[in-house]
């Protein structure tokens, strides 16, 4: 089979000029035609708004207001005063942080009907699902990404698909194998009858009518047996691994262990007809690097670039699809959506490095994530482009290898000292490693050509090589080529670098959205998937890639680079976060004044209301309820002052070289995947979640500590007020404590009411005695300071 990219490559940067004389050579069938005179392929949309930026600042000159007020006033009271300051004023930095962030937002619209008119052949993209754990990410959520990556709208031809199994799974092969079966019937049957919803666990949520007797509808019960008979094996296979010694396929993962193995690359299906048949199915590739114990392995950008190296090896495509394993492609077109962007003509050269989706949820506990891409993404968008999220993004993979703007000509082909300074022969063995084959790839991509590429299993031997312990020593890989190393946050890390070479990004959030996943429950798993991500932000700073640097160093935008600051810095807030949910029962119970008095008082009722009502219309704004916002604010201050505030520790250690961070791969729940015959999906909402969703859950980790002890504080304050059981009033400035200093407290209570329900609950919604009795002992102390002190 050929896999056909000559002529894709030369899509992103060309145009065509009236006077310009003509080349030479032809232009390539495939390539768009850019002429000024024609609608763009894309539109850049700007959601500028003098309203919200007008509240903007006035949030900012009240947080200013209140700091000179406390300035002024410093003098006539005791260190709680002293300590509000210090948190205001971290607070007034960081809202100035998002103000800057979010002052001109926007994204990109595609036009595919006109992608459609003008482009004759489509460039190739190779798509990377990860997976690491078989247990915490179930073998058949990865089954159903899998499946609505090979389903979309797009030439099969044009398409690859490759696994990466960081467990070394023989339950996840012998999974994807019968999906590669499946594939057969669910691609066609897709693309037959226009299938909105690709991935068959959700597709097949909603039965058909009985007493439809069509042609769909036979072919529909025909496919959903399939899909039943496919999932019946996976689950057999779980616990059952007879099938081990079912052929030789089986024999590489013979005496395996998940940290110590030898590279397993696999074709599982290989597209030998490539003619862009709807009935095709993609080539599907299963990867799992080697793995030893006395080497690094990087958790899952170490496995990104062994994606990037193995796919650059038997495909080559100039774009790449990177998706997490639970989230499947829930809009057909997604893959020409991104080639509106990569493929768009204009009178200068498309600098766009790759274009990133919203990475939305069918299950609950995401509203938070989605208004914070809706507003901060957009934002970043509207700078120098969103950051990099993880999943749901196209990447150019000559950007990947390291490439800068400044490397290009205006029409996007190497310049002479990029070639010479790029392309020399100890440079390419230095950067990407002394595999011939994979340098000679390299050289094709970074040159926006490839030949065409013989049978897949050509390149197994040398994808084997490329994936050993030892190949990535003394090489550029994780330092300047493909996904950074040093941080658990791979994604921001990777995205930073890329902007400082100057490149820019796009946003696109299309209806329905491009991607669908599933999020932890409130409890454990969220809490530890917080303190992965605060850890890994806050790594960010303490490297080459520090927003600052960048900025004055680099290409990176001051503005870009505020916005980066924002988003590495969410670690740090826990402090000032954490002291100001404790300051008003410390106020009330040392009966010492918290808030300013008489008519200044107003700043904090302004600043307060005013915050709630800007934050409860970015909610409603979007279709959430008003529960929505409240579960989003308590569980925001929640993972503050509990996973976040864990993260600084952890960088502490790994900056003294006690220890390192370690990525913890997060349990992903499998959603109902099967209806019997006549059953309906009665107990799924709409939005795909269930009644005990919304519940938070606790167990004996020390994340829910802080929160106990929070919420145990507040509540003997305020029984302390209400029972009068103050301190003898003391003269600051004229007063001590009164009833704002106990609203506080009742609002820190309001806003910790999991864990006060909490107290009330039993199982795995019940705070574990173990939690109560650390959290009880630390507020009697905290009491007795506060009453002594």
């Amino acid at each position: 089979m050929t896999h056909n990219t000559h002529g894709s490559l030369n899509l992103d940067e060309t145009y065509v000029k009236k006077t310009q004389e003509v080349k030479a050579h032809k232009k390539s069938p495939n390539m768009a035609d850019s002429s000024s005179s024609l609608p763009p392929l894309c539109e850049r949309i700007s959601y500028k708004s003098y309203l919200l930026r007008a509240v903007d600042l006035t949030i900012l000159g009240l947080l200013i207001s209140l700091i000179l007020y406390r300035i002024r006033h410093i003098s006539q009271n005791d260190t709680a005063w002293f300590v509000a300051f210090l948190c205001e004023c971290c607070f007034t930095f960081i809202w100035l942080l998002i103000t800057c962030t979010k002052w001109s937002p926007a994204q990109h619209k595609p036009y595919l009907d006109r992608l459609d008119e003008r482009v004759h052949e489509l460039p190739s993209v190779d798509m990377f699902v990860t997976t690491a754990d078989p247990v915490r990410e179930p073998p058949i959520l990865v089954v159903n990404t899998v499946l609505s990556l090979l389903a979309v709208n797009y030439p099969a031809n044009k398409l690859a698909c490759y696994i990466s199994d960081d467990g070394c799974s023989p339950l996840t092969y012998f999974s994807l194998k019968e999906a590669s079966k499946f594939a057969k019937i669910w691609v066609p049957f897709c693309k037959k009858y226009n299938v909105k919803v690709r991935a068959p666990f959700r597709y097949f949520l909603n039965p058909l009518d009985a007493t439809d007797d069509s042609e769909f509808s036979r072919e529909w019960e025909l496919t959903k047996r399939e899909y039943e008979e496919l999932v019946q094996k996976v689950e057999d296979a779980t616990g059952d691994s007879y099938w081990l010694d079912a052929g030789h396929d089986f024999e590489a993962f013979s005496n395996t262990k998940r940290n110590d193995h030898s590279t397993i690359v696999k074709v599982i299906w290989e597209n030998k007809e490539g003619v862009g048949d709807e009935k095709e199915v993609p080539h599907f590739v299963y990867i799992s690097r080697e793995k030893k114990p006395n080497y690094l392995h990087h958790y899952k950008a170490g496995a990104m670039n062994f994606l990037v190296r193995v796919s650059g090896l038997m495909t080559n495509a100039p774009y790449m699809l990177n998706v997490d394993c639970d989230m499947y492609a829930n809009e057909a077109d997604v893959v020409r959506q991104a080639m509106c962007i990569f493929m768009r003509g204009s009178m200068n050269p498309c600098h766009c490095a790759f274009v990133q989706f919203p990475q939305k949820f069918y299950d609950s506990n995401s509203d938070e994530i989605v208004v914070l891409q809706s507003y901060v993404g957009r934002g970043f968008a509207g700078i120098q482009g969103p950051v990099y999220a993880g999943s749901g993004c196209f990447h150019t993979r000559r950007v990947m290898y390291g490439l800068s703007v400044d490397d290009l000509e205006e029409d996007g082909n190497l310049s002479s000292v990029a070639i010479r300074k790029l392309l020399a022969e100890e440079r390419l063995e230095r950067d990407f490693g002394k595999s011939k084959e994979m340098v000679k790839s390299v050289v094709d991509a970074l040159q926006r050509k490839s030949k065409p590429q013989d049978n897949l299993t050509n390149s197994l031997e040398a994808a084997q090589e490329v994936g050993h312990c030892p190949y990535e020593y003394q090489t550029s890989w994780g330092k300047t080529v493909g996904w950074l190393y040093d941080s658990t946050t791979e994604d921001a890390h990777t995205s930073i670098g890329i902007h400082s070479r100057g490149w820019t990004s796009s946003y696109i959030s299309p209806e329905p959205p491009a991607f669908l996943g599933c999020m932890p429950p409130g409890g454990p798993e969220a809490m530890l998937q917080q303190r992965r991500w605060a850890t890994g932000l806050l790594e960010i700073l303490f490297t080459k890639q520090n927003p600052l640097i960048g900025s004055f160093c680099k290409k990176l935008r001051f503005r870009q680079s505020l916005a980066y600051l924002y988003i590495f810095t969410w670690a740090l807030r826990s402090i000032p976060e954490l002291f100001y949910c404790l300051l008003p029962a410390y106020c009330l119970l040392h009966n010492s004044p918290l808030f300013p008095k008489g008519v200044c008082l107003g700043i904090v009722v302004t600043l307060v209301g005013m915050h709630c009502l800007y934050t409860l219309w970015e909610f409603m704004s979007l279709g959430f309820s008003v529960h929505s916002w409240y579960a989003s604010q308590s569980f925001w201050r929640i993972k503050t002052t509990g996973s976040w505030l864990f993260s600084i520790p952890d960088i502490i250690l790994k900056l003294l070289g006690v220890s390192n961070t370690i990525f913890i791969v997060t349990k992903k729940s499998i959603p109902k995947t099967r209806l019997e015959s006549g059953d309906r999906p009665s107990q799924i909402d709409d939005d795909g979640s269930n009644s005990e969703s919304s519940k938070f859950e606790f167990d004996g980790s020390l994340y829910f500590l802080p929160g106990t002890f929070i919420l145990l504080v507040n509540l003997t304050a305020i029984a302390g007020f209400s029972m009068g059981l103050q301190r003898s009033s003391r003269s600051y400035g004229g007063s001590g404590s009164s009833m704002i200093d106990a609203c506080g407290c009742i609002l820190v209570v309001i806003l910790f009411l999991p864990f006060l329900l909490g107290l009330f609950e039993k199982g795995k919604y019940g705070i574990p005695l173990s939690t109560l009795s650390k959290a009880a002992f630390l507020a009697v102390l905290f009491v007795v300071f506060s009453v002594r002190n």
